[in-house]
C-alpha cells in the first residue's frame, strides 16, 4: 500500500531548484533540434516525441531494475495529466524555435500562477496573502525579464502562453496524484501514454534524425525524465502553492544557458528580473520556515 511522502519543505525545495535545472536543459537540448543548428529544422512535434521516447526508456528501465508494482493507478487522473504535459511541452518547444530560451520560459513560467489559482477548488489548499505576495512578486520579476512590448505578442508568445496554462493544469494533477501514487509510478505511466499519444502524433512530420539530433533528442527525454523525477519528489513533500513558485529558478538557468551557448548576455533588466524572482521565492521559504516553528514537532507537514 502506498505510503505519502512526510511533509519536508526544505528538500522539496532543493527537488524542485534539481528539476528546474534540468528543465532548462532538455529545453536547450530542445531548441538545438528544432533549429537549424544540427541539420534541418525538425519539427516541434517530432522534437516532444523524442523527449517521451527516450525519457521512457529510462524510466522504464528503472522502473524495471526496481521492479515496480502498481498500486491502484488512477488511470483517468493520468490521462489528463499525461494530455496537458504533452500539449504543454509540445507548445513550449516549438516558442523556443522561434524566441529566446529565457523569454519563452519567462511566458510558460505563468503556470505557478495557474496551478495555485487551481489548488485552491481542487486541493483544498489554503493560500495567505504572504504567499499571494511572494508569488505576485515572482511574477513581476517573470513579467521583467519578458519586457513586454509590442513585439512580445507575436505566435511564439502565444505558444508559450498557452503552454503555461496547459503546464499549469498538469502541475495540480500532479499533486492529486502524489497523493495516493508512488512517484515511479506516475512517472512510468505519464511517460507511458505520452509516447501512445506523441507517437501518433509525429507520424505525419517525422523525417530521420542526423547523428547530432539524436543526440540532442536523447538529452531532450533523458533530462526531462530526471527533471519529473525531482519533480514528483518535490510535489510530494510540501503543498503545491507553497513550493511550485520555486519553479521560478527555471529562468535564471535558461539564461545562463543562454549566454553559454547562444552567447546571449544578459543585461540589467535581465538581472533585476532574476533578483525580483530570487525575492519571492525567499519570502516564500522564510514564510514556510516561520509556520514550521509553529507546528509539533511529531506532526509532518
Amino acid at each position: 500500500m502506498f505510503t505519502p511522502r512526510a511533509q519536508n519543505p526544505g528538500l522539496a525545495v532543493g527537488f524542485m531548484l534539481t528539476a528546474c535545472a534540468f528543465i532548462a536543459a532538455s529545453t536547450l537540448m530542445a531548441k538545438l533540434a528544432g533549429t537549424a543548428r544540427l541539420g534541418d529544422p525538425l519539427h516541434p512535434l517530432q522534437v516532444s516525441h523524442g523527449r517521451f521516447l527516450f525519457a521512457w526508456i529510462l524510466i522504464a528501465s528503472t522502473a524495471a531494475a526496481m521492479r515496480l508494482r502498481f498500486e491502484r493507478p488512477n488511470l483517468r487522473l493520468h490521462a489528463l495529466r499525461t494530455l496537458g504535459g504533452w500539449v504543454g511541452i509540445s507548445l513550449m518547444f516549438a516558442a523556443v524555435t522561434y524566441i529566446p530560451m529565457a523569454d519563452a520560459t519567462a511566458i510558460s513560467f505563468l503556470n505557478p500562477v495557474f496551478a495555485m489559482i487551481l489548488a485552491i477548488p481542487l486541493l483544498g489548499e489554503k493560500v495567505g496573502p504572504i504567499r499571494w505576495s511572494a508569488a505576485a512578486i515572482a511574477l513581476l520579476g517573470a513579467l521583467i525579464l519578458l519586457r513586454p512590448t509590442p513585439a512580445s505578442f507575436q505566435p511564439a508568445a502565444l505558444l508559450a502562453l498557452g503552454a503555461a496554462l496547459a503546464m499549469g493544469i498538469e502541475i495540480t494533477i500532479i499533486k492529486l496524484l502524489s497523493r495516493h501514487e508512488g512517484p515511479l509510478q506516475i512517472l512510468f505511466i505519464n511517460n507511458s501514454f505520452g509516447l501512445i499519444i506523441a507517437t501518433v502524433a509525429v507520424l505525419p512530420f517525422w523525417v530521420m534524425p542526423t547523428p547530432a539530433q539524436w543526440a540532442a533528442l536523447a538529452g531532450v527525454g533523458v533530462f526531462m525524465a530526471c527533471a519529473q523525477a525531482a519533480y514528483v519528489n518535490a510535489m510530494a513533500r510540501a503543498e503545491a502553492s507553497f513550493v511550485v513558485p520555486f519553479a521560478y529558478a527555471t529562468l535564471i538557468f535558461a539564461a545562463l544557458f543562454d549566454v553559454i551557448v547562444f552567447r546571449t548576455r544578459p543585461d540589467a533588466i535581465s538581472a533585476l528580473g532574476a533578483t525580483i524572482i530570487i525575492a519571492g521565492a525567499t519570502l516564500l521559504a522564510w514564510r514556510e520556515a516561520r509556520l514550521e516553528k509553529r507546528q509539533p514537532a511529531t506532526v509532518p507537514r
